[in-house]
Parts: C-alpha cells; sequence; structure tokens
C-alpha cells in the first residue's frame, strides 16, 4: 500500500500540466515501511471511492486517473493512512509507498493485537473488503472465502443460502476461532459459528485474516484448526451511499441499503446498512428468510477513538439439516427398502424418495422452522499513549433467542411428562404433536490489547492482551399442539436446563528482531474455563454438569530474510481446548466421557513476493509460498458420523492422531489485465489405534477387538482451488474459478461405502464497472456457480446397526448441492 500510494502521488502530481482531457494510467507497489514487505489487501481510494487494492504481492494498478485534482488515499489494517493530492496526466506513472505502523485512529488495536503477520512466522491469508465484494452475490460468508486454502465449504439447502458450514485443513466451525473487531463469535457451548444469525455481515466486513493451525493467541474458543479475524472498523472520511441488489435461481434476492455520513464536525461519523436475503434453496421446502441491521457511530481525535456498533441478524429457514438418504442420490431401489424395513423411513417417504429424487426433504410440516435472533452490541476504545504504545479495549453483550419447531408423530405422553389418555375402555399412549425448543441467552463481557510499537525502531513489539466472558444460556421446549391433549396447557414445557460458563484468558506476544536478517517471536497465553449445566434435557435425562479447565498455550517462532521479497519460517504452538456441549449431554452408549484435547502444531514454509518481475512483462507481480504443517493430537475429538436432533455432530475423543501436510499458493499479476491464483493443499489424516464401535440389534455397543490406523472423517486428502481474472476490456474483468475436493469419509472406518465422493466444481464470474458522472460506480455481475452442471454432495452423516435382515446395515445420509445456478446483480455506488 504504501509504495502505491507514494507512486500514485507523484504521478498525479505530475498531471496538472495535462490537458484537461488526459487520462493515464498509476501502477505501483504498497510495503512496510519498517521492513519493507508488501502489504497485500492494502485498500485504493480514489475521492473518497473505494476503486481497488493491492494483489498478494503488494502491487496495485488504476487504468486510468482522469485529468483534474485528485485525493489519493492508501489504508490498511494496522497501519496510518496515507494520503496525497494528486493530478491527472497522459503518460503512465509509477509510484511506490510506504505506510507507516500505528492504527490507533482506525480503531483497530484490538484487531492488529491478535492479528499475524510475517514476522510472527504463521500461515494467513489476508482477504480485503474489494476481495469479499468479488463474490458478495448473497451467499453466506464461507462461500465467499472458498477459494483460500485448505478450505472447504457446503450448504444444507444446496445454493449457499441458510445454514452453510467451511471446514479448515477438515476442521469444522467448532474448532474455527471467530472474532468479529475481536470479540468472540463462536457460541460458547457448541463452538459452532453460526453464520446463518448474521446474514450479509460480508457487507460490512473492512478485511479477514484467516490464519491456518493454532495461530496468535485469540480471545475465546481455541483455533484448533484455524481462525476467522474479522474486522469491521472501517473509519470512511467521506459520505457515501451504496445499494446491493442480486437475483438468481430458486428466487434467490438479495437487497441492501448502505450509508454513511463521512467526518461531521471533524469528530464524528456514522454508518448503516440494511439488508435482506431470501431463497427458495435448491432443496425442496429449504427455504430462507433472513434480515439484517449493522449501525456504528465514532468519535475520533488525535489520540482516541470511541466506537459504538451494534449489527443484528434475524433468520427464518426450513429445516433442510437431515439430509436425503443415499438412494436418493444414487436411485438405489433395493437400498431404498433397506431403509423402510428397517424404520428409517416409511413407505410414504419411500414414494417421495423416488418422485423428489436428489432434492428430496424428509419433513413435510408446513412450519417445520428454525427461527432465531442474534443481536450484538460492542463499544470500542483505541487510545494513544504517547508515541510508542497504544490501547485497545472493548465491552461487549450479544442476546441471542429463538427456536425451532418441529411436527411429532406417535410420541409417548410420558416423554412430555403428560397422562396416558383414557378413552372410553382404550388407553392411547402417544400421540401426534408440535413442540418447540427454545435457546436463550447472553454473552458479555470485556476485552483489551495494550500495544508496544514504536515508530523509531522496528526491533522489538510486544502485546498484552486478554479479556472475560460469560455466557448464560437457557435450553426448553414447549409442547404447543397435541392431538391428544392430555392433562398439557398451553405451551407446556417439557424440559428446561441452564448453562453457565465463565471464560478467561491472558496473553503475551512479542516479536524481537535479532539481527537484519532474523526474527523471533513468542507468544504466551493462559486460558481458564468455569461450565455449569443443571437440569434435564428434552429425553429426561438430567444433563447436570461441573467441569472446570485450567490451558497453558506457548507459542515461539523464527523468521529469516533470505533478501528481497524471500523469507523462512518456522513455528510451533500449541493449543488446547474444553469438550462442546453435546460432548457431555448426548454421550453415545459405549463411548467414554468427553476429555479436554490437546494439539502440537508445527508449521514451517517459504514466501517469495515480488512486485517487479519485469522480466515476465510490465508491472508483473508474482507471490509464492510453500507451507508445511504437522499437528499431532492427544485425545482429539473426532466426528463419529451421527447427528443428534438439532444436526449436531456427535463426537468422540481418540488418543493419538495426527494431520500433516503440505499448502502451496501462487499468485501472479501481469499489469492487472490478467492474474492466475492457485492453492493447492496435500494432506494424511490419521487416527492411530483406532476402535470402531458398532451396535448389535438392540443397540447395544460392540466394541471392535483390534486398534487400527485409520482416517480421520470429513478430512479430504488433496483441496484445491484456482482463479483465472482477465481484463479484456477496460471495466470488465472476466473470472474462471475452480475448486477440487477429494474422497472424505463420514465416519472413522475409511470406508469407500461410507464416503463423500471426490467432486470437482468450476464457477464462472463477470463483473462490469461504469463511472458515470452522475455517481461513483455502477457494477453489473454475474456468478454461475457449477457451470459444468456436475451433481455433486459435499457434506453428509451415517449410522448403523444390526437390521431386520439379521445383517449390519448401514444408513447414509448426503447434503446434494446444486447444479448449475447462477446470481447476478446491479451494485450502486454514490
Amino acid at each position: 500500500m504504501p509504495k502505491t500510494v507514494l507512486l500514485a502521488g507523484a504521478a498525479l502530481l505530475g498531471l496538472a500540466s495535462a490537458p484537461a482531457w488526459a487520462q493515464g494510467p498509476v501502477s505501483g507497489t504498497i510495503t512496510d515501511a519498517r521492513t519493507g514487505e508488501a502489504l497485500p489487501g492494502a485498500t485504493i481510494l480514489l475521492d473518497g471511492a473505494a476503486i481497488g487494492t493491492t494483489n498478494p504481492a503488494g502491487a496495485f494498478s488504476l487504468a486510468a486517473v482522469p485529468a483534474g485534482s485528485h485525493e489519493l488515499r492508501i489504508t490498511f489494517l494496522g497501519y496510518e493512512p496515507l494520503v496525497r493530492a494528486v493530478q491527472g496526466r497522459a503518460d503512465a506513472q509509477q509510484l511506490s509507498a510506504q505506510l507507516q505502523p500505528g492504527g490507533v485512529l482506525t480503531g483497530e488495536a484490538l484487531v492488529t493485537a491478535s492479528r499475524a503477520s510475517d514476522r510472527t512466522a504463521t500461515v494467513y491469508t489476508n482477504l480485503s473488503k474489494q476481495d469479499l465484494n468479488k463474490r458478495n452475490f448473497g451467499q453466506d460468508l464461507p462461500y465467499l472465502l472458498d477459494q483460500t486454502p485448505s478450505v472447504v465449504v457446503t450448504s444444507d439447502a444446496g445454493g449457499g443460502v441458510g445454514y452453510t458450514d467451511i471446514r479448515i485443513r477438515g476442521t469444522s466451525s467448532t474448532g474455527i476461532n471467530t472474532t468479529v473487531n475481536g470479540v468472540p463469535l463462536n457460541d460458547p457451548e457448541s463452538h459452532g459459528s453460526f453464520l446463518v444469525n448474521l446474514p450479509d455481515l460480508a457487507s460490512s466486513i473492512n478485511s479477514i485474516q484467516v490464519q491456518r493451525g493454532v495461530g496468535t493467541s485469540q480471545n475465546g474458543s481455541a483455533a484448533f484448526g484455524a481462525s476467522l479475524n474479522i474486522s469491521t472498523l472501517d473509519v470512511r472520511r467521506e459520505a457515501y451511499g451504496e445499494t446491493q441488489n442480486s437475483f438468481g435461481s430458486f428466487n434467490t434476492w438479495k437487497n441492501n441499503v448502505s450509508f454513511g455520513t463521512g467526518l461531521v464536525g471533524k469528530y464524528f461519523t456514522f454508518d448503516g446498512r440494511l439488508s435482506r436475503i431470501s431463497s427458495k434453496g435448491y432443496m425442496n421446502r429449504a427455504a430462507s428468510d433472513l434480515k439484517s441491521y449493522y449501525f456504528s457511530a465514532g468519535y475520533q481525535n488525535k489520540n482516541t477513538l470511541l466506537k459504538f456498533i451494534t449489527f443484528s441478524g434475524r433468520e427464518k429457514t426450513y429445516q433442510a439439516w437431515n439430509g436425503v438418504p443415499e438412494p436418493a442420490i444414487t436411485g438405489n431401489q433395493a437400498l431404498l427398502q433397506t431403509y423402510v424395513d428397517n424404520g428409517e423411513l416409511s413407505a410414504a417417504d419411500a414414494e417421495r424418495v423416488r418422485q423428489e429424487g436428489r432434492r428430496y426433504s424428509y419433513y413435510t410440516y408446513d412450519n417445520q422452522t428454525d427461527n432465531y435472533q442474534q443481536n450484538h452490541y460492542q463499544l470500542h476504545l483505541s487510545q494513544g499513549l504517547g508515541s510508542d504504545w497504544n490501547l485497545g479495549a472493548a465491552l461487549h453483550l450479544t442476546r441471542g433467542f429463538g427456536y425451532y419447531e418441529s411436527y411429532r408423530e406417535r410420541r409417548r405422553f410420558t416423554d412430555y411428562g403428560l397422562q396416558n389418555v383414557i378413552i372410553g375402555g382404550d388407553t392411547l399412549t402417544r400421540t401426534n404433536l408440535i413442540d418447540r425448543k427454545w435457546l436463550d441467552n447472553y454473552f458479555y463481557g470485556g476485552t483489551f490489547a495494550l500495544n508496544y510499537q514504536p515508530k523509531a525502531s522496528s526491533a522489538f513489539q510486544a502485546t498484552l492482551g486478554g479479556g472475560w466472558n460469560r455466557f448464560d444460556n437457557d435450553h426448553y421446549g414447549e409442547v404447543i399442539w397435541a392431538q391428544y391433549a392430555s392433562n398439557s396447557f398451553i405451551n407446556q414445557r417439557y424440559y428446561f436446563n441452564t448453562a453457565r460458563k465463565t471464560d478467561f484468558n491472558a496473553y503475551a506476544r512479542a516479536t524481537w528482531q535479532v539481527l537484519p536478517w532474523l526474527g523471533v517471536y513468542g507468544d504466551a497465553q493462559v486460558r481458564r474455563i468455569i461450565y455449569k449445566i443443571d437440569g434435564v434435557e428434552d429425553d429426561q435425562a438430567d444433563v447436570t454438569t461441573r467441569v472446570n479447565y485450567t490451558f497453558f498455550n506457548p507459542k515461539a517462532g523464527l523468521t529469516a530474510s533470505l533478501g528481497h521479497g524471500q523469507q523462512l519460517y518456522a513455528s510451533f504452538a500449541v493449543g488446547q481446548r474444553e469438550p462442546v456441549r453435546a460432548d457431555f449431554t448426548d454421550r453415545q452408549p459405549g463411548y467414554a466421557p468427553a476429555q479436554a484435547e490437546r494439539m502440537n502444531d508445527w508449521e514451517g514454509g517459504y514466501r517469495f513476493t515480488r512486485a517487479d518481475l519485469s522480466f515476465l512483462g510490465p508491472n508483473t507481480a508474482a507471490r509464492v509460498e510453500a507451507n508445511g504443517f504437522y499437528m499431532t493430537y492427544r485425545n482429539q475429538l473426532v466426528n463419529t458420523g451421527q447427528l443428534n436432533d438439532v444436526g449436531t455432530a456427535l463426537r468422540t475423543n481418540v488418543a493419538r492422531s495426527y494431520r500433516r501436510g503440505v499448502e502451496l499458493t501462487g499468485f501472479v499479476s501481469a499489469n492487472d489485465k490478467i492474474s492466475l491464483s492457485s492453492t493447492l493443499t496435500l494432506s494424511h489424516n490419521r487416527i492411530q489405534d483406532y476402535r470402531d464401535i458398532t451396535y448389535d440389534a438392540d443397540y447395544n455397543p460392540v466394541i471392535s477387538a483390534e486398534g487400527r490406523t485409520t482416517t480421520i472423517s470429513y478430512s479430504p486428502s488433496a483441496v484445491s482451488a484456482h482463479t483465472l481474472e482477465g481484463q479484456p476490456l477496460k471495466g470488465l474483468r472476466l473470472a474462471l474459478l475452480y475448486k477440487t475436493v477429494s474422497r472424505q469419509y463420514l465416519d472413522n472406518s475409511a470406508s469407500d461405502n461410507r464416503s463423500i465422493g471426490a467432486y470437482q466444481v468450476l464457477d464462472f464470474r463477470v463483473r462490469y464497472t461504469l463511472h458515470p458522472s452522475f455517481m461513483k460506480e455502477i457494477e453489473l455481475a454475474l456468478l454461475v456457480n457449477n457451470l459444468l452442471n456436475r451433481e455433486y454432495v459435499s457434506n453428509g452423516y451415517t449410522y448403523g446397526y444390526v437390521g431386520a435382515s439379521g445383517r449390519q446395515e448401514t444408513f447414509n445420509w448426503y447434503f446434494p448441492q446444486a447444479t448449475r445456478n447462477f446470481l447476478a446483480s446491479v451494485n450502486l455506488r454514490f
């Protein structure tokens, strides 16, 4: 970013003497003023309008800067913004700029405290607002991250709207630490990040850093495979207005309106957004109706920024978390009959499978819906403390509440605390009914980060940070209708339990440039968890739980500069985390009580970044990285392949397991006319001495006699993503996006008949940008997903037992993804 600003500034200053009609290209490179390292993802603004970002090599290119005076601004998370007054001129200009560390006035001291850099010897990917906007047609945030390394995404409804999930290095969202402005987002009990509760959050995101492995110390649940560090703390000094409108297959709509006042009275800024997303879904009866808002109000003075942020989402989704039975995918009628013979499907269900095929929905009740609202409130302070210190602190409150409604057939009265019904001389023990299962919770606390960032010297930097958070959550169920009412009353409550979880953590981190070419990184975190559950679950089982954990998580690394744009790095980190709620409340017969997990993470690699590879052509930039990882586990909690009644994966501890592999990423761009980015992950994911648990005809557990080494469930051995983008005409960008995922196993048996087949998906994207005189920008865009019309599944689950035939039967359920579909958008910026 810095180089870009200076280059652009110098070029534009010289344009004053050019004719009024003159327009010329401006290109350059932005780097860190301390280290000289490139800054990919820095935002370039011309006259207050964001017109692009630096590429992975830190380079940027403006196709044409009109004649006249302009303001060129370059911003990057953790750095002071750079502003230049520029003039347009006819000839091409080469600029370079260096950004100074700081960023106190952006309000992001808390965010930068937990972000990785080239000095922390960790592996990460930075994505800017512009990177996200390229694919932000209304799909959930995981789909916007699909082209980053080691990522696999899936959608219950098949089209990326509604419930979605992301896995990184085979780890699901329960092992991915997610923060928004340094505030934990993961549900403290399940550890999952349910982004369906925050639809269109991507439209308010300023930047995301995806760290893989343990990464740096974070607030909230432990990073056990990756972390998503989200920042919405953008300060836009110019007034703006935007609207994004998309329409596509499955009657998918996205509409939003965003606004900002810019600086008001020199000190105040106000920003807001209203969004609506709806879709019928690819799967039958898998509709989503999603609404959200975002609002922030900030006060900014020389050394102080105080900012209040509130954002909320409300979702209503038809339940699609059951998936479809395997015969709906394969058309195997004999297998379909096996599902019927064993009571997994009724005869009517089987007939619907034949009619609906892979788009079959298990549920037919018209209000089989999930309804949830989540309101977030954050108060952020960034305070400069002299020239070398700054403090970031935040108070936060999240209010969540909602239910899912279900029609239940032939349920026992006694399971709901009701009396049997006597009609004449007959005693009825079962009834059809409708119930609602509720969550009602508060999550609140505070976080802080004290940063030492001397501007005079880059040799030593340090951060002391941490947080205290409390989660209070009520779980309960109500019967709202019954065919035979028994002794029930309106909204009969049939179970109730409450959970309280307190999480405290403190960390200290420092980087020290021992020699001009050698840097040292150290990070240590202490985390304390107190978790209590009181009451009964829906099966009337007492789920009273008392557990406490104290974890110490050290991290260390080395970086070595090999010359211009080249770096070697290596690190070691420890991550530990507690089991999730379902590990306590849904423990299956034959499995031992859940234990805390520990991971030792070894990372090492090579980075090459250059923005001046003239031998490949003018303005050619490249970035290459090769990273190796070896993550060893003690008592890792792995998926058994089964789900509970709300679609949560059931897990069990395994004594020893590991993930090891290599991640290769590359990017090359020629004069902003054509670019290619690729990433490939090859990994070996194994459980050692694993013992299968199967079940007899009475569903009693039978433990296999021999232990063996087997593949960890949901862990593909190869994942790749490739994007080829070109600009054949000014303002017109075409892109092909190709994704491949190898076979994944539904459980830990490594059996092909309990697996998800390998798949490849090709998407096509086109964007055309206009800059008319009456507004800043008009963008017309089209995204064609699954261009080759492949039928594939990306997720599933399995279970088995001795069936009616007297043989061991396996029942697989899958989540099919949409065949060829499209999303088109019209985006206006004022």
